[in-house]
């Protein structure tokens, strides 16, 4: 089949190919590219947000926990700033009063939390029950679906390390009087030294910013089409131009010559393939020419 096209529709058929097998190559590494850019932007985002939180903690665990704890068996209520994860909780829901980070979340998901606020919902247990599978487990993440969309997701087991933390949650026997007037006796007691009773969550909103990859990757996929539609249609005319139509030419003059006109001449000054191929023509013709004028001598 492709022996009977012409030139010029093998060379069209050729760079179509081309630019098909261009443009799905490209537009497949720009794809992973982006997505990776992205994937990495999201990663970023969720990675600060927990330092910044890890740094609230042990400010208040070491500075202000310190200087109020005395207080919590003479107040009437719990001063909930000295607890590290109340703090910040409290901080983060004051970030989260910015219109750029509404829609990222910050949660000390636990099992069995003093304050209620805190407690982990069925997804949020199944990654501290993970942690607890497997103590050699620091880090988990994913993307996770809510009411607002897709969100990313990076998850640190909490563990208590220090003795004092279970002052408020060893035994309600224990515990501050404040502790127990605010909150009751019922929950936040049983913890053990060393025991993962927490998960660290942040929520990182991820849709608008592979959303933004996707655009990213459609426009600058247009703009390749566009310049490969561009380039196909530069060397499809030069090749007319340049090649075709001097092979046309030659043809016709082929033709001319076959059926005896002997007055055609195969012009091209191109030193070129082309060129050489109209030179070889004359030579040919100016040799049946002698041919010719010695057979009719004989005859």
């Amino acid at each position: 089949m492709l022996k009977n096209l012409k030139i010029g529709t093998k060379v069209n058929l050729l760079l179509t190919i081309v630019f098909i097998v261009s443009i799905f190559v490209s537009g497949t590494a720009l794809s992973s590219v982006l997505q990776h850019k992205a994937q990495n932007e999201v990663t970023n985002k969720a990675l600060i947000l927990i330092k910044a939180m890890n740094a609230v903690r042990n400010y208040t665990q070491n500075r202000i926990n310190p200087l109020l704890a005395a207080r919590l068996e003479t107040e009437p209520a719990f001063i909930a700033e000295t607890v590290p994860a109340y703090s910040a909780t409290e901080v983060f829901e004051n970030l989260r009063k910015n219109e750029e980070y509404k829609n990222f979340l910050y949660k000390e998901a636990t099992l069995n939390p003093t304050n209620l606020r805190d407690k982990a919902d069925n997804f949020e247990t199944q990654l501290v029950e993970r942690f607890r599978s497997n103590t050699n487990l620091k880090e988990l993440s994913g993307y996770r679906d809510f009411a607002e969309g897709k969100v990313f997701y990076i998850a640190n087991p909490l563990v208590i390390t220090d003795q004092k933390c279970l002052r408020c949650h060893s035994t309600p026997e224990q515990a501050p009087k404040s502790q127990l007037a605010t909150y009751g006796t019922e929950n936040g007691f049983g913890w053990k030294l060393n025991q993962i009773v927490a998960a660290q969550v942040i929520s990182v909103p991820s849709e608008e910013i592979f959303d933004n990859a996707k655009q990213t990757w459609s426009l600058i996929t247009g703009i390749l089409i566009a310049v490969f539609a561009v380039i196909l249609l530069l060397i499809n005319f030069l090749i007319k131009k340049y090649v075709v139509q001097r092979i046309r030419k030659i043809e016709k003059i082929a033709q001319q010559v076959s059926t005896g006109d002997m007055d055609a001449s195969f012009e091209e000054n191109s030193q070129d393939e082309i060129g050489g191929l109209a030179a070889a023509f004359n030579r040919m013709k100016s040799s049946l020419e002698i041919a010719m004028k010695l057979l009719n001598q004989k005859n």
